[in-house]
């Protein structure tokens, strides 16, 4: 991981390539009508062949039992201790959004929901509305205005956005208005400590100036808020990895992240058949690429196991894409198991291959939960990914005399 000692004497910058596709939210769990995942109930014939051919094996993402978010999940994919380097959503949405984030801004990411006439917390993202539906909600959000804070609304992909606070002295300990459990009504912002206070206040103001404006529409006539923060500073993977690193991502939220830990982020579009149009294109101008693959994530937050088999499915369609730049070394890991039968994430351990020159294969024989927890890589955290991708590739040296 990032605080490795020495890790930049052990690191050498060499010629191959990697690449790490990250699938978000790829291990589930068995359905109990069937006794398969969703892993298993598809029809995977190109990355069961990749596993057949690759060193495999489960990551545990942050700790075990512990059900990690994607930011944290995806950093220790990259080799940061996903504890250590914790930060708010609103933050890596801003900066994938292309928001400028001062030292006196705090980011907030927000999503339009849907509440009952008692306020109650129906859908916690108003249907996945289009962003053709929630940009013109956000530009009219943007209106308000809270005295003591300069506030703005970014509009974001799909049902989300970004509100940024802006005014000295503001603090980000501030807790989310996104209930839980999720059939309650959304919560007030509450300051966890004094210098937060006023950020918290500007929060619930702005969050009663939407509801009133929202009123009335069927769908998204709610905002939740989560993920208060301000931007860190953090160890660039460049100079830590010596590496020329780039992100290719159709979600926001992932550019952010990419950007905060100092990868190119490469301009694409919004499908995943756009991020490999990308990656054809840029191949020759990085030695790390970040892949990004949302659909299976999606699936299996709304529950439905059914269309996470098909995300799964539509994306082994595309692995001969993949295959046919002769990547030196490809990783297929997951920032997180999102499980339909539970229709969240949770803290499941997460199947991992990782083909190159010198992985003949442990006799796995597809991508599947059972499958790879045999393999020669065995039970590792997350943040092990990455020591792993580079040793793979040749570009780790010798520790010690």
């Amino acid at each position: 991981m990032i605080d490795f000692p020495n890790i930049r004497s052990l690191c050498q910058a060499t010629a191959s390539k990697i690449a790490l596709l990250g699938v978000d939210g790829l291990g589930g769990v068995p359905h109990p009508r069937t006794g398969r995942s969703e892993l298993e109930t598809a029809s995977l014939p190109n990355l069961d062949s990749l596993a057949q051919r690759s060193a495999a094996g489960v990551t545990t993402p942050v700790a075990p039992g512990i059900t990690p978010g994607s930011g944290p999940g995806h950093t220790a994919l990259f080799g940061y201790d996903p504890v250590k380097y914790l930060v708010g959503r609103g933050v890596l949405e801003a900066l994938g959004l292309g928001v400028e984030l001062g030292g006196d801004v705090v980011a907030v990411r927000g999503n339009f929901c849907d509440v009952d006439p008692a306020g109650a917390l129906i859908d916690r993202r108003a249907g996945r509305i289009p962003t053709s539906e929630s940009a013109p909600l956000a530009a009219m959000l943007n209106e308000i205005e809270v005295p003591g804070a300069d506030i703005s609304v970014h509009p974001g992909k799909d049902y989300r956005f970004v509100l940024t606070i802006q005014g000295p002295g503001l603090g980000a300990r501030v807790s989310d208005t996104d209930p839980r459990p999720p059939d309650e009504s959304p919560s007030p912002a509450l300051a966890l400590d004094h210098d937060s206070v006023a950020t918290a206040d500007a929060a619930n103001a702005f969050v009663s100036a939407a509801r009133y404006r929202l009123a009335g529409r069927d769908r998204a006539n709610m905002v939740l808020l989560r993920g208060f923060s301000k931007a860190p500073d953090w160890p660039q993977m460049p100079r830590a990895y010596r590496l020329a690193p780039a992100a290719i991502a159709a979600y926001p939220m992932y550019r952010g992240l990419a950007q905060l830990l100092g990868m190119s982020v490469l301009p694409t579009g919004d499908t995943f058949d756009h991020e490999l149009d990308t990656l054809e294109r840029s191949f020759d101008d990085h030695d790390f690429f970040f892949l990004h693959y949302k659909p299976a994530d999606a699936a299996g937050e709304d529950g439905d196991f059914d269309a996470k088999v098909a995300a799964l499915e539509q994306l082994d369609q595309r692995i001969p894409r993949l295959l046919d730049l002769d990547i030196d070394t490809l990783v297929v890991a997951g920032d997180h198991s999102t499980p339909a039968v539970l229709a969240s994430h949770s803290w499941h351990p997460v199947p991992l291959l990782i083909s190159a020159p010198h992985t003949a294969g442990d006799g796995v024989e597809a991508l599947t939960e059972r499958a790879c927890r045999a393999g020669s890589i065995g039970s590792v955290p997350a943040s092990s990914v990455m020591m792993l991708a580079l040793a793979n590739a040749g570009k780790l040296t010798r520790f010690g005399p």
